[in-house]
């Protein structure tokens, strides 16, 4: 059995992308965030998703954030294995990176300018 270190973010409903950059801007270097449990590949798609559309687009829209945020060195991406077709998807955050004070708003009104 693998224990995941640290702390382990515990979310109650859907994660939206608000909720994940809430996250990434307040969690510790190691803190842990599942910002998804499933399938992402299938459950982002229009016509493999058990989701409805609203649901669909919003984990999309978290999926890119997350995305994001490790290139730009905010958070590891990680998936965990439970069994076929199920799967955990984590974020893990690192520390803030010392080279620049900017912070995640600032990044974020940046990408929509």
């Amino acid at each position: 059995m693998n224990a995941i270190p640290s702390r382990f973010a515990a979310v109650h409903g859907p994660l939206t992308e608000i909720d994940l950059c809430g996250w990434v801007g307040q969690a510790a270097p190691g803190d842990i965030l599942e910002y998804h449990r499933g399938f992402l590949a299938l459950d982002t798609m229009p016509h493999g998703t058990r989701l409805a559309e609203r649901e669909r687009a919003e984990l999309a829209r978290v999926a890119r954030r997350a995305w994001w945020a490790a290139e730009y060195g905010l958070i590891h991406l990680v998936q965990r294995r439970h069994r076929t077709n199920d799967y955990s998807y984590l974020a893990i955050a690192r520390p803030k990176p010392r080279r620049t004070a900017v912070s995640l708003s600032s990044l974020l009104l940046a990408e929509v300018a």
